[in-house]
């Protein structure tokens, strides 16, 4: 994909399955958010691909959704301390080429319902508070931008509200709702830091 026009602020969204099923054009409308989500992937696996799905498509943004499969070892048993390496790779990468990274937060999970109980099991909470307590102090201590999901979707439990996941781990479009806004801002945020430079 050609490199954007000056005025082009295009984005790309890095992920799992939270990303891949999210519908950027209903949320985003008119804006060119690209879509690189990729069902049940890991961190690794994103770093990985990170040169073709970021790098090659000349974001001014990338938003980066991870962490929740390899708590749940999808991809085999990660470490909390593995999870973060692969995080800094993916920063120190987008920064190298004049991208402008935003590390969201990994999204609560809740076993409210019979279809959530295993991704509720897999996902220890402590591990995912660990994970965004480390997200938030790097992205502070190098500049970056921390995209807060989780405090917007836990309900007074500390889990994810029932209503905005069926199966306790993938929003539903009421999530999505949520979480659009609180992107954008994000995005905003990155954007006039990169002004900045």
């Amino acid at each position: 994909m050609a490199p954007p026009a000056a005025i082009e602020n295009r984005v790309v969204f890095l992920g799992d399955s939270i990303t891949d099923y999210w519908k950027l054009a209903d949320y985003f409308p008119g804006k060119l958010y690209l879509n690189r989500g990729i069902d049940g992937q890991t961190t690794p696996q994103m770093l990985v691909r990170f040169r073709q799905d970021v790098i090659n498509l000349h974001p001014k943004v990338v938003v980066v959704l991870a962490g929740t499969n390899d708590v749940a070892g999808v991809t085999g048993p990660a470490r909390n301390e593995d999870i973060e390496a692969n995080y800094a790779s993916m920063a120190e990468l987008a920064q190298a080429h004049g991208i402008r990274i935003v590390f969201a937060s990994v999204l609560p999970v809740h076993n409210y319902t019979p279809d959530a109980k295993e991704s509720f099991a897999r996902r220890p909470r402590e591990r995912i508070l660990a994970l965004n307590t480390w997200l938030k102090d790097y992205c502070a201590t190098n500049g970056l931008v921390y995209l807060d999901y989780f405090s917007a979707l836990i309900d007074n439990k500390g889990v994810l509200k029932k209503e905005l996941a069926d199966d306790g781990l993938h929003p539903n479009a009421a999530g999505y709702k949520i979480m659009a806004p609180l992107a954008e801002a994000a995005i905003e945020k990155a954007l006039a830091l990169d002004s900045q430079r």
